[in-house]
C-alpha cells in the first residue's frame, strides 16, 4: 500500500546559476516537475510514494530516476522509452526569485505515457492518487490520466489536483481553461495559486472561486497567496492562514512543497476529506506553509525540501 501515487511530469529544471569566465550564462541542472516535487515533500515526512510518468532513455532521464530512487520514491511506474526525450525546463529568476519557464518539449517524454504503460495495482493500492494538468496538454498522456483517475475513483483512493498552469506549454488559454476544468469531477482535494483562480472558476476572488470548487463537490480547496500563505475552504467556510517568514532564494517548488506537507497532514489525521473541520485544515495548511517557506530558502525544487526537524523547528519559531 502507498501512501501517496503521482502521476505526471518528471523533468529537469534549468535554473540561472551566474556566469562563465567566458561571459556565458550558466544553467543548474536541478530535477524537477511538479508530482514529483509534492512526492518528495511527502516522502521526506516519511510517507511512502510512487511516481508514475515517462522519461527518456537519456542522461536526463537516467539522473532523474536516480533522483527519485534516492529520495524513496517508487519508480516501478517510471516508463523509460528511447524515441523520446526526457522533457526539460530552462527557468528564468528575477531579483525577487520569480519564475519564468521556456520548454523543450514538442513532444517531451511525459506527455507519451499512455493509458496501456500505466502500473494499474500501483493506483489501486494507495490511499491517495494525486495528478497536476501538465499531463492533460497532449496525448496519449490525457487519456493516460483519465483512465488512471477512474481506477483511483474506483477504488476509494482520495484524488488529489493541482493545476500548475504552465502557458507554454497550452495550445491557447481557452484550451487551458477547457483542460484543467476538465477533471474536476473525479477531485476530492485541490490546490491552486491565485493566478489560477480565474482559469478554474471564471472568477478572480480566491474565496469566491473556492465556493465554486466547492460547489463542484471537492472537499477541500487550497488556494495558495505566495508570502501571505493560504487561504483554506471546506463545507464550514474559509480562513486565511498566514505564511512564515522566508529568505527568499528560489520560489521553485513553492506551491507542490506546500502540498506535499498538507497532504502528509491528511494522511496523519486518517479522516477522510469530506470529516476533516476548517480549523482541522487550517492546521494542515500551517504545516504546509512551514514546509514551503523552507523550500524556498534554497535553489532547486526536489533537493530543496526540508525534513522533519526542520519542519518542526520552523513551526516553533513562529
Amino acid at each position: 500500500m502507498f501512501d501517496v501515487t503521482a502521476l505526471g511530469e518528471i523533468l529537469i529544471d534549468f535554473t540561472p546559476c551566474g556566469m562563465s569566465a567566458a561571459g556565458q550564462r550558466l544553467f543548474e541542472q536541478n530535477p524537477g516537475g511538479a508530482p514529483a516535487n509534492v512526492l518528495t515533500a511527502l516522502s521526506k515526512c516519511g510517507k511512502k510514494t510512487a511516481f508514475i510518468g515517462k522519461i527518456g532513455k537519456d542522461m536526463h532521464g537516467a539522473f532523474l530516476k536516480s533522483v527519485l530512487q534516492d529520495n524513496d520514491i517508487c519508480t516501478d511506474g517510471l516508463v523509460e522509452d528511447d524515441s523520446v526525450f526526457t522533457t526539460l525546463a530552462f527557468v528564468a529568476l528575477s531579483e525577487t526569485g520569480e519564475r519564468s519557464f521556456s520548454f523543450a518539449r514538442k513532444p517531451g517524454a511525459d506527455t507519451c505515457l499512455t493509458a496501456e504503460e500505466l502500473k494499474e495495482d500501483m493506483i489501486r493500492n494507495s490511499r491517495v492518487f494525486h495528478i497536476g494538468s501538465l499531463s492533460l496538454t497532449a496525448e496519449p498522456a490525457r487519456s493516460a490520466t483519465f483512465k488512471a483517475l477512474e481506477i483511483a475513483k474506483e477504488n476509494g483512493c482520495v484524488i488529489s489536483y493541482d493545476p500548475n498552469y504552465r502557458a507554454p506549454l497550452w495550445d491557447s488559454r481557452d484550451a487551458a481553461i477547457e483542460g484543467m476544468r476538465s477533471v474536476l469531477t473525479y477531485v476530492d482535494v485541490m490546490k491552486l495559486s491565485d493566478e489560477e483562480t480565474e482559469l478554474l472558476t471564471g472568477v478572480v476572488e480566491p474565496e469566491a472561486a473556492a465556493k465554486i470548487l466547492l460547489e463542484k463537490g471537492i472537499s477541500i480547496v487550497a488556494v495558495t497567496l505566495g508570502a501571505d500563505g493560504a487561504l483554506i475552504c471546506t463545507k464550514e467556510g474559509s480562513m486565511k492562514v498566514p505564511g512564515y517568514r522566508a529568505k527568499m532564494v528560489d520560489t521553485t517548488g513553492a506551491g507542490d512543497s506546500f502540498w506535499g506537507g498538507f497532504l502528509n497532514q491528511l494522511l496523519e489525521c486518517g479522516k477522510q476529506p469530506q470529516e476533516i473541520t476548517l480549523t482541522e485544515a487550517a492546521e494542515f495548511a500551517d504545516f504546509g506553509n512551514a514546509v514551503a517557506s523552507l523550500c524556498v530558502e534554497k535553489r532547486g525544487a526536489i533537493p530543496a525540501m526540508p525534513s522533519p526537524e526542520e519542519i518542526k523547528a520552523r513551526r516553533e519559531c513562529r
